[in-house]
């Protein structure tokens, strides 16, 4: 399996040691404290808080985060943000990419925007791994279309009061601190803040839902029923958040595809050693030509898919975002990862359906990457936009 992954970054002019190292040190990381504990909190749909605090002792919780807060910044680029992504991957479960890297979404408003006392207060808990982030925007009514929100902020003397709720949210029910956006002003995008509430608030609550997949990650709804915050813990300036919750979705869709990439890798590696093994009209199915033509093209979409990672990767780096670019690639890329996992599934027939395969929990959590971080339909009307078609 370790040569599929490895290759795309010997190939890539993106990729140095440095890379590699952060390559090995998540990998370890997975191979010790995850794999063996895996199917157990799959089945559980639990995982310890002791792993994220594993993962801070690692070092990679805090990967491309300030040094002054506990992270590890210099000589960091989007691009070992990949790798660890790509590596998280290896696991063949999304989940714990979800687990241990909400927080690569729901801190960087907190370290843009709000105050050093916040940022002092926040940062380096989690960055250790030992206080766990949620981002909470979508809502019952609506997801992607942030700049219709409902849940209220009203402001009276030195206090929010928050009213309304917030839905399919990762690591809702485990987070002790939660990035929500609020309406404080009018209607529209102009009218957005961003609050920080702290688990515990009088009138907070959380309920745990079920899904057909991420089953060792936690999703909840959540409820604020006339929930007071202070007003320290405002992060940036009242009816400002908007365009930083925009900023936001580019590097959680970059992340995204990456990790689409990976996994379809986990799927193919799945599938082609499957094939080497399996025999049917007498001969292993590696030497029927229509299963060598599947693996390949898998190869193909995958490939192809990395290269669009990659560029949009370097134009994150170097500041030249178009939004259309992300969107368009988070698009390409679950419909590669799905493609795949289709395909994986083939190749394994009958075994693809059971549990105990990677394929089979793959497949059941393309839909996620699908739909979260916005769905394939609003993205590329998104993109339709922007590109000036219409």
């Amino acid at each position: 399996m370790e040569a599929i992954f490895d290759a795309w970054r010997v190939r890539s002019p993106f990729y140095n040691e440095t890379h590699e190292e952060i390559s090995h040190l998540v990998r370890r990381f997975i191979q010790k404290e995850v794999l063996p504990n895996l199917d157990h909190w799959e089945a559980t749909c639990d995982t310890p808080r002791e792993l994220n605090r594993k993962a801070g002792e690692a070092g990679i919780t805090g990967l491309g985060f300030p040094e002054q807060y506990g992270g590890t910044s210099e000589g960091i680029d989007i691009f070992h943000n990949l790798v660890c992504a790509e590596e998280l991957a290896l696991a063949g479960a999304g989940g714990i990419h979800s687990v241990l890297m909400t927080h690569f979404v729901a801190l960087p408003p907190v370290l843009a925007m709000g105050s050093e006392e916040m940022k002092q207060r926040i940062a380096p808990a989690v960055l250790r791994g030992e206080k766990i982030m949620a981002l909470g925007i979508t809502e019952p009514s609506g997801g992607s279309d942030v700049a219709r929100l409902k849940t209220t902020a009203v402001r009276r003397g030195g206090k929010y009061i928050v009213n309304g709720s917030k839905m399919f949210i990762s690591n809702g029910m485990r987070a002790d601190y939660y990035v929500v956006a609020v309406r404080t002003g009018g209607e529209g995008m102009k009218g957005i803040s961003l609050l920080l509430i702290e688990k515990g608030s009088p009138g907070f609550t959380q309920t745990k839902l079920d899904k057909m997949g991420w089953h060792c990650s936690d999703t909840a709804a959540l409820y604020f029923d006339d929930v007071e915050v202070p007003v320290e813990n405002l992060i940036g300036p009242e009816n400002g958040g908007f365009i930083k919750i925009l900023e936001n979705f580019n590097a959680e869709r970059l992340v995204a595809a990456q990790s689409c990439c990976g996994q379809a890798r986990v799927c193919l590696t799945e599938a082609a050693e499957w094939a080497k093994q399996r025999y049917t009209f007498g001969k292993r199915l590696t030497e029927h030509q229509v299963i060598r033509v599947k693996l390949a093209d898998m190869q193909r979409h995958i490939d192809t898919t990395q290269a669009f990672v990659d560029l949009c990767a370097w134009r994150f780096r170097e500041g030249k975002i178009n939004a259309a670019d992300f969107a368009l690639l988070k698009v390409q890329a679950t419909r590669t990862f799905e493609r795949v996992a289709r395909e994986a599934a083939q190749v394994l027939g009958g075994a693809s359906y059971i549990r105990g395969t990677k394929t089979e929990r793959l497949y059941r959590e393309v839909r996620v990457y699908a739909i979260g971080g916005g769905s394939e339909e609003i993205l590329l009307d998104l993109a339709g936009r922007q590109l000036g078609y219409c």
